[in-house]
């Protein structure tokens, strides 16, 4: 079965038809969608990267072209390319359709919701639509109303901006009156109290007003285009109001975890290798329209952990672009420490006195712009070291401390290489000796030695094999089988194999032989008779109701295809055939090739995997059977019979051990 789509509340009661599912299905590749979002590197057959879902240094995220599937083996999650954008955008199911339709333009064929249907939206998509709702009414008002013209466009203009480029980053306005965007909201439908939720409308007591009431609108948008909240000029010398507004924290727009022109800039970033970090909203539009598109905005807060993150995936290369402003400078020095504390790499560009990068980038070309960037970028510890010492030149102790502060900031690189040449270079700026600094840096690392010795003894146990307190864990051989039996039948559950079955004979002697019969059949057929033949049932309650579910399919689905199959299930289901298959996979993300360790492959023919695998839980489970019979020996008295059925058992071990040629 699909994902039920639970349905859309206020006007656009809508259901994506099941044609249109399929199309993108088929189109959709996730290695191109994720890639969007997380820079990708070739790992064999694979991709490896970052996890966009926990803060790491190493990848543990592993996307599969072959199997158009992800697994992400830090936070456990994977699936398909829908799964993704739900669990990283945390679009409905259908909204995910709806973003990958549009990015391979195919067309939305819609369907009404019934009443039941309506009922089942939440908050989230409310909020969402009210957002929506509210992007397309300031773009109508700055280009169709006369004031939206008169002061908005021509406000967007005055700034160098093209026509364009304001419908590009579907810059808007907001008439300057009380309460006209929500009079007009609440007309078409929309509900109060999301409006009051999403920050576009302030609520005190029966009274009403829009928040960005006379204000040019800058929509800001996730990773993926979703409008999450806005950011408002105000165009009048009202000196009580903020210059800027921006949309406060709901359930969609966290601040600190978003950066402005993300969306439009991802692709570029990823490509060029490099990103942009500048201040403002028009900071962003200017550069993009000038040419330079890996450009991204902290949107005039202070740069967090999160946001770095966000371009982390992306690049490791961060260029931060600075104004004439000490002021500005200075809080961005700040910033600097997060951006190498995240492993990153950062340069540092000063524009000259009394510019900014939206004037620069509006008075030189593209060519002008790049070659500035290029030459006028330095190492953040160039930068930094030469900014502070001019301003402590002829003062001893802040030159002191301006060393300890550089000093500091290396001190937040985990790379111990990066620090060494860090130290050196230091060295020469400042004009000290290595080995000063060196023992500063000791200090500082050493700053707090008793949490960091607590901490290295904590992580010390962990990687204990045994404690004395503890036993080591056994493997479940029976869950690992039946985790093979699952995978064998997604893999090449409809394929036909020569198997070579085991009839159970007695020869001239008298003894107990397997005699080998050659036929021909389906993976899948062959598995399951073998497991009816044996009575054999899956101990796991996941395993057996997926392994149901499988043979179903393949009994029903001639041309039965591993992608349609994780595509038509439950997220849960594809969850866990994702785990499965992907489980693998694990090993590419370490190279350990490029070590000499070279991890085993599936070398085995299928009918070999296949036999190998029904006749090695054939013999666990025997051993299970023994087992039981020796403890039932052991219960009574005198039992010939279960001493003559654990006999029998051991000796069809023994043959099945044999046939496996392994001791069991």
């Amino acid at each position: 079965m699909f994902p039920h789509f639970g349905g859309i509340l206020f006007h656009r009661h809508i259901l994506i038809s099941k044609s249109t599912i399929d199309k993108v299905f088929e189109t959709a590749r996730v290695e191109e969608v994720i890639g969007d979002f997380v820079q990708l590197k070739k790992a064999g057959s694979n991709f490896k990267g970052l996890s966009p879902f926990s803060d790491e240094r190493t990848p543990s995220f592993m996307v599969s072209p072959v199997k158009q599937i992800w697994k992400d083996f830090s936070s456990g999650k994977g699936g398909t390319v829908v799964s993704f954008l739900m669990e990283h955008e945390h679009f409905t199911y259908p909204e995910a359709i709806k973003y990958l339709a549009k990015k391979y333009n195919i067309e939305v064929e819609e369907t009404q919701l019934s009443s039941e249907e309506k009922e089942k939206a939440d908050e989230r998509e409310s909020l969402y639509l009210v957002t929506d709702f509210a992007n397309e009414y300031f773009q109508k008002t700055l280009h169709e109303t006369d004031h939206g013209q008169a002061i908005g466009l021509s406000y967007f203009k005055e700034r160098g901006f093209s026509p364009e480029t304001i419908k590009k980053f579907q810059l808007g306005y907001s008439l300057n009156e009380w309460q006209a965007f929500t009079d007009e909201a609440i007309d078409k439908g929309y509900n109060l109290e999301f409006l009051e939720k999403t920050g576009l409308t302030i609520v005190k007591e029966d009274r009403r007003f829009d928040r960005f009431k006379g204000r040019v609108i800058f929509p800001i948008h996730s990773m993926s285009g979703r409008v999450l909240g806005f950011g408002g000029r105000i165009l009048t010398q009202d000196k009580k109001a903020a210059k800027y507004l921006n949309s406060p924290e709901s359930d969609i727009y966290h601040k600190s975890k978003v950066l402005y022109g993300i969306y439009y800039a991802k692709q570029s970033i990823a490509k060029e290798d490099n990103c942009y970090l500048v201040e403002g909203y028009t900071d962003v539009i200017q550069f993009y329209q000038t040419g330079i598109k890996n450009v991204v905005a902290s949107s005039g807060t202070a740069l967090t952990a999160d946001q770095i993150r966000l371009v982390n995936r992306l690049t490791k290369n961060i260029t931060v672009l600075f104004d004439s402003d000490a002021a500005g400078t200075r809080a961005s020095l700040r910033g600097i420490d997060l951006i190498l504390e995240q492993g990153m790499n950062v340069k540092v560009c000063a524009f000259p006195e009394g510019e900014d990068p939206d004037s620069f980038a509006r008075k030189n070309t593209f060519e002008e712009l790049s070659l500035f960037l290029e030459e006028q970028a330095v190492d953040f510890i160039q930068f930094k070291a030469s900014l502070l010492f001019e301003e402590t030149r002829n003062d001893p102790i802040k030159k002191a401390e301006t060393i300890r502060d550089i000093v500091n900031s290396i001190a937040k690189i985990p790379d111990q290489i990066k620090k060494e040449i860090y130290i050196r270079e230091c060295s020469k700026i400042m004009d000290i000796s290595e080995a000063v600094l060196f023992s500063t840096l000791a200090q500082i690392e050493n700053k707090d030695l008793k949490k960091a010795d607590e901490q290295f003894r904590k992580e010390r146990r962990s990687f204990q094999i045994v404690k004395e307190t503890e036993t080591t864990k056994k493997v479940d051989v029976q869950y690992e089988l039946e985790r093979n039996i699952i995978e064998i039948l997604l893999l090449y559950g409809n394929k036909t194999e020569q198997f070579e079955d085991l009839v159970l004979k007695d020869n001239e002697e008298g003894e107990l032989i397997l005699e080998p019969v050659t036929h021909e059949a389906k993976v899948f057929e062959k598995i399951y008779l073998d497991l009816q033949e044996d009575e054999m049932e899956f101990s796991n309650d996941n395993f057996r109701s997926l392994y149901y579910t499988i043979i179903d399919t393949l009994n029903q689905d001639p041309e039965f295809r591993l992608s349609d199959f994780v595509n038509k299930v439950s997220p849960e289901v594809a969850g866990e055939v994702t785990s499965i298959l992907m489980n693998d996979e694990r090993y590419n993300l370490h190279d350990w090739e490029s070590r000499s360790i070279f991890p085993k492959g599936k070398d085995l023919s299928i009918a070999q995997l296949v036999n190998e695998t029904i006749l090695s839980l054939r013999c666990f489970l025997i051993d299970q059977k023994v087992n039981d019979f020796k403890q039932e020996t052991l219960e009574s008295e005198t039992n010939k019979g279960v001493l003559e059925d654990v006999l029998n058992y051991s000796n069809l071990k023994m043959l099945l051990s044999r046939k496996l040629n392994r001791v069991l």
